[in-house]
């Protein structure tokens, strides 16, 4: 399959990639995490475990990892009608926890507006432009946010 750009060629910053590392417990990093998304216009309608799922289904042995799927139910609304609705196949936008090592957590996130850009969702460029650079000012002041424990 032959994909419409050079994946090696898109930057961190294309999809809007930030990290954080944390160091505390991972279930007070979670909670952590979940608190200052919340705190900064984000709900969380959904998370999960993947690992405690795989450990439980296929004994993977993962250390922990946690999904926030992270919404602002404004920005998310504007996004489906930016996108003619096509965005909904990425949503939520995730967070994501996991443990480096006992006591040190990793704080990872991607923009789904940023990668639905990329993969031309954006039936109105300007639309997606906007809600780009509004959610990402929204992910930088949690993320700026996150090491006030």
């Amino acid at each position: 399959m032959t994909l419409p750009f050079d994946p090696e060629a898109v930057s961190a910053g294309d999809v809007g990639e930030k990290r954080a590392t944390l160091e505390m417990d991972h279930e007070a990093a979670v909670e952590h995490v979940r608190e200052t998304f919340l705190a900064n216009g984000f709900g969380v309608p959904v998370e999960f475990s993947p690992s405690e799922l795989l450990n439980e289904k296929v004994d993977a042995g993962r250390d922990p990892y946690y999904v926030l799927g992270a919404c602002n139910p404004g920005m998310a609304d504007r996004a489906l009608d930016a996108t003619g609705s096509r965005i909904g196949a990425l949503f939520p936008c995730n967070v994501v926890v996991w443990e480096e090592d006992p006591g040190v957590q990793t704080v990872y996130h991607v923009s789904i507006m940023r990668i639905a850009r990329l993969l031309g969702l954006d039936a109105d460029r300007e639309a997606i432009d906007d809600i780009v650079a509004e959610t990402g000012e929204m992910v930088d002041a949690a993320y700026d946010d996150l090491d006030t424990v």
